[in-house]
């Protein structure tokens, strides 16, 4: 008589459940792959988070890429323009603490800085255009010959014009006090001039 075994049918639902549990295993990454990719997000993120700089840690990190030996007792508005401003007193012999001086009278270090009468800029120059155009000499618009507005925006320009304006009326006049008064408004005799030298008498 030929014998029929018969496999219950529990036995085989288990058999099921181990290869389909094997299989995917098989598929799924190990926690030795895992581990690493969740350390490399972890990585990244303290990372962005290390790139949050204090303000005082930029103060600090300006002041040694600038290395400037101007006084620390200038606002910020004024330090930001050392590397100009000790650029310019190189090339003009014009003391830096003055030059500064002149910048923080004329505009507070703002490079787009604009006066009532058409004056442009950190050292508030006179363009030829604008409505400094419309002031007349005997010859003609008393600032024909001068840089334009545009020009006149951009920091460095405007820095180095006006340090050789003032430096050009030292070496005619021999002193601080005269140039001052002449590179100033014209209608209020040494006041301008006076100011300056007391700004720049203190911060040094």
């Amino acid at each position: 008589m030929k014998r029929t075994f018969f496999i219950p049918a529990v036995f085989i639902g288990c058999l099921i459940v181990i290869w389909v549990g094997t299989v995917a295993a098989s598929h799924m990454p190990s926690q030795e792959l895992l581990a690493p990719a969740q350390t490399a997000i972890a990585q990244a993120l303290q990372s962005a988070s290390n790139e949050a700089i204090s303000p005082e840690a930029a103060g600090e990190a300006a002041n040694l890429k600038t290395d400037c030996a101007l006084s620390q007792r200038y606002p910020a508005e004024i330090q930001q323009w050392c590397h100009l401003i000790e650029a310019a007193s190189a090339r003009t012999d014009l003391p830096s603490g003055l030059i500064a001086a002149v910048m923080l009278q004329e505009s507070g270090g703002n490079p787009l800085s604009y006066s009532s009468s058409g004056a442009v800029g950190l050292m508030q120059v006179m363009p030829r255009d604008g409505l400094a155009a419309d002031f007349m000499c005997i010859n003609g618009p008393c600032f024909a010959s001068r840089p334009t507005i545009e020009e006149l925006e951009d920091p460095e320009f405007n820095i180095n014009y006006g340090c050789r304006m003032l430096a050009n009326l030292y070496l005619t006049h021999g002193s601080y006090r005269e140039a001052l008064f002449r590179y100033g408004p014209m209608n209020i005799g040494y006041h301008y001039a006076d100011l300056v030298l007391k700004i720049w008498e203190p911060y040094g």
